[in-house]
């Protein structure tokens, strides 16, 4: 046989083959099968049969689990959070970076950035291809005595940190409270059972961890967001089709507006009373203080130059008069 043919009727085995072995997705949601995000999966299921892949959603309610099981090469697909997507691609990883993307308007810049063909070599690393990348919301600071709305009243209260992104860890050091390392399935518990006196956590988790037990009638929800929380998509790219993860992040872009529209019908059902702005004349303070811990983080590695590059330019396009602008770092 002409090595050529040889060459195109292997490639087309390779592709049958990928193609009609189901492929399972480990999905990361605080609800299960019933959460939001397990849903926009069904609906990925169904757009990614157009791709030629025949996919299988398992449930996990404990994201550790499923990460790991993605790591294992128990799935071939995994949807998880930005920060615990850091450990497998450190670009995508780091939009989840402190005071990095703080408003809905430069997200929706990063997003389409992400979704890009440019940018699609950063997509990969070490095996493992970012799919899609969309928004689980803003973060803000939730705390137990509405008290502890300055940065100097946050001394010495116990901050419920994730124990695997040191960014966290460093900016609770900073400020001079006391970093407790936790797990995403026990941070609201914790929080709950008054073990911490704040916690750091977009409002799609709100209900799912009955957050409002913690805050109670002290309590409140810190107005002020501190970083964009990002929900991923991970495949092994060897068990999907040529040309998928494109065509995967294009389909995640597509739904950006639908996300946006979920995350903000859960911040409006929370109820106004829990709410608190911070004094005005702490808020440069708060900026400054999210802007060392990024380059001292990024100085360290733990977040990507390049992406932190890239969110500083859709910063300063949305805010030109912004003072960081007319500065070098970052």
């Amino acid at each position: 046989m002409d090595i050529r043919i040889r060459i195109v009727f292997l490639t087309m085995l390779t592709a049958l083959a990928t193609s009609s072995h189901a492929q399972t997705f480990c999905v990361f949601d605080p609800l299960g099968a019933s959460g939001d995000n397990y849903s926009m999966m069904k609906d990925y299921v169904l757009a990614a049969k157009k791709w030629g892949a025949d996919i299988k959603l398992k449930s996990y309610t404990d994201e550790s689990v499923a990460a790991k099981d993605f790591k294992d090469g128990r799935c071939e697909g995994a949807a998880i959070s930005g920060i615990r997507t850091r450990q497998f691609n450190n670009f995508v990883g780091s939009i989840d970076a402190v005071g990095a993307v703080i408003s809905n308007e430069s997200a929706r810049m990063v997003y389409s950035l992400m979704a890009s063909p440019k940018l699609a070599p950063d997509m990969l690393d070490h095996g493992v291809e970012v799919a899609g990348v969309t928004t689980l919301g803003l973060a803000y600071v939730m705390v137990d005595d509405r008290k502890i709305n300055s940065l100097w009243n946050m001394v010495g209260k116990r901050w419920g940190v994730l124990s695997y992104d040191v960014a966290q860890q460093l900016i609770v050091n900073k400020v001079g409270a006391t970093p407790v390392n936790l797990e995403l399935n026990s941070i609201g518990a914790e929080f709950n059972n008054g073990q911490v006196d704040l916690v750091a956590l977009p409002m799609m988790a709100f209900k799912p961890l009955e957050l409002n037990h913690g805050i109670g009638a002290n309590g409140a929800i810190l107005n002020f967001p501190v970083a964009q929380v990002t929900y991923d998509i991970l495949i092994h790219p060897e068990k999907f089709a040529q040309g998928y993860g494109q065509k995967s992040r294009s389909w995640m872009l597509g739904q950006l507006d639908h996300q946006f529209s979920v995350v903000k019908k859960t911040e409006d059902s929370i109820d106004p009373k829990y709410w608190e702005n911070i004094p005005a004349k702490l808020v440069p303070g708060y900026y400054k203080l999210m802007r060392d811990v990024r380059l001292f983080v990024t100085s360290d590695n733990v977040y990507n130059k390049k992406m932190m590059h890239i969110l500083k330019r859709v910063r300063c396009r949305e805010n030109p008069n912004n003072v960081e602008c007319n500065l070098n770092a970052e």
